[in-house]
């Protein structure tokens, strides 16, 4: 269990600075293009894994949320999602009996918008995972929902095709902040489909909050968490919406005039973390929350979190497997993504039955770097003995870089460096982005083409 931050205003002020989520290192900004399935296969022969974690893309949504930065296609025609079940097929033939030898440990559903499926869509596509997987008995099965467009018994029917972890994407329950970003529901609405998780007997339940919208304050967002805490998810995120007009479009229509200022940001993002932590959530890191007795909290407490393109997670042994249309895939020494675009998506599928566009081999310093940005993202401290032993390197030799761009964060109290060990500190734990941003390698050649998101 990391120690609870401690809040200092020069110090955010200071270091408020925007850098990469670090679900991967190198980050998918490092994607190069000219991988294929041939890549795929070879990450399979060198990987050490037979252990895997599926993602399944599911774009679509019924009606655009105008705050969104997702891969997302936004129709009414539910024709769609049968001609893209049809691609997605196609590539789980050519791409499952590669994976013949492994066993699948988890499956997630993202998007879009997954429950945009209808009761037979959503029977089709588990079917025929199924089919073409072998499954754990004990696999963790989870979906993103939307509980405004939930179709009646679809929750039931989740249950029935052996899902056990739901996610449900609520953002706010302040009317006017709905209004503003186009995403009107009811705490009655979430209330009742959290209920009937529950009910059903559902293991795990996450909600997804966004502080930074048009016409959040800080009286409302203290609300809005404590209508969140009254529902008690077993976890919680609090993103930090990045406003980026120019890569999303649909965000063009926010004005930053109705956007809480900096200064009332920041402390939205203090009193959550005040409310979340006194109703007995366990603060994981960055914006992720998880009561106690959660395997998040857990992994975290005992040493094993892990974390990758979906986040925080307890499956670090699994291979990482994404299908659809932008999917990203983890496997072994290399990271590959399926083409971005619905169209470019098709056309691949339907010439090579593979829709991989680009990726990257990791190298030893990727692999190393990577295990040192990972310790401390997930458990804000690191031996460096264990590394040391684990690599066959000399730690402060081979990091010297790193050691000396972390020196003004050691002298502002952020962390701490001595002979054996890197220890984030109360100070500094809301500045962990930062700190991994030292190990870096790719990191200067991104920042003058990239936009990130601010670290708190």
């Amino acid at each position: 269990m990391i120690n609870l931050p401690i809040w200092d205003d020069s110090l955010i002020n200071k270091y408020n600075i925007s850098g990469p989520r670090y679900t991967s290192y190198p980050t998918a900004l490092s994607l190069e293009s000219g991988y294929s399935q041939k890549d795929l296969q070879a990450a399979i022969n060198g990987s050490s894994s037979k252990a895997l974690s599926l993602y399944i893309h599911i774009p679509f949504c019924h009606q655009l949320c105008y705050y969104c930065g997702c891969n997302k296609i936004i129709t009414r025609h539910q024709s769609k999602a049968d001609v893209y079940l049809d691609y997605l097929e196609k590539e789980i033939a050519a791409k499952a009996p590669l994976f013949q030898d492994y066993r699948v440990e988890q499956l997630h559903l993202g998007g879009g918008t997954p429950t945009f499926l209808t009761d037979e869509q959503m029977t089709r596509l588990i079917l025929i995972l199924n089919n073409s997987f072998s499954f754990s008995n004990e696999a963790q099965r989870g979906i993103e929902i939307d509980p405004r467009s939930l179709a009646p018994n679809m929750m039931r029917r989740l249950h029935e095709l052996g899902f056990n972890r739901v996610s449900f994407g609520v953002q706010d329950f302040n009317d006017d902040v709905q209004a503003a970003v186009n995403r009107p529901q009811q705490v009655e609405e979430v209330l009742a489909v959290l209920n009937e998780a529950r009910t059903l007997g559902f293991k795990s339940i996450n909600m997804d909050m966004i502080y930074g919208l048009p016409f959040q304050t800080v009286e409302s967002y203290r609300k809005t968490i404590e209508q969140l805490i009254a529902l008690s998810p077993d976890r919680v995120s609090v993103f930090n919406y990045a406003h980026l007009p120019d890569r999303f479009a649909a965000q063009r229509k926010l004005k930053e005039t109705d956007m809480p200022s900096a200064a009332d940001k920041l402390t939205i993002f203090k009193q959550t973390l005040q409310q979340m932590t006194h109703a007995g959530y366990q603060f994981i890191g960055m914006d992720h929350f998880a009561k106690k007795e959660d395997e998040l909290a857990i992994a975290q407490n005992e040493g094993h979190l892990h974390r990758n393109f979906q986040g925080y997670t307890t499956h670090g042994e699994c291979d990482l497997l994404g299908l659809g249309v932008s999917s990203i895939s983890q496997i072994g020494h290399m990271i590959l993504q399926n083409e971005k675009d619905l169209k470019p998506y098709y056309q691949a599928i339907t010439d090579n039955q593979c829709a991989i566009s680009k990726g990257i081999t990791l190298h030893r310093d990727d692999e190393i770097r990577a295990a040192v940005i990972k310790q401390l993202i997930c458990h804000f401290e690191l031996d460096k003995p264990t590394f040391e032993a684990q690599f066959d390197i000399r730690f402060d030799e081979y990091f010297a870089e790193a050691i000396t761009a972390l020196q003004p964060l050691v002298a502002d109290g952020l962390v701490e460096v001595n002979e054996t060990n890197i220890k984030v500190t109360r100070s500094g734990n809301l500045f962990i982005r930062i700190i991994c941003m030292c190990f870096d390698a790719y990191l200067q050649s991104q920042v003058k083409n990239t936009q990130f998101s601010r670290v708190i």
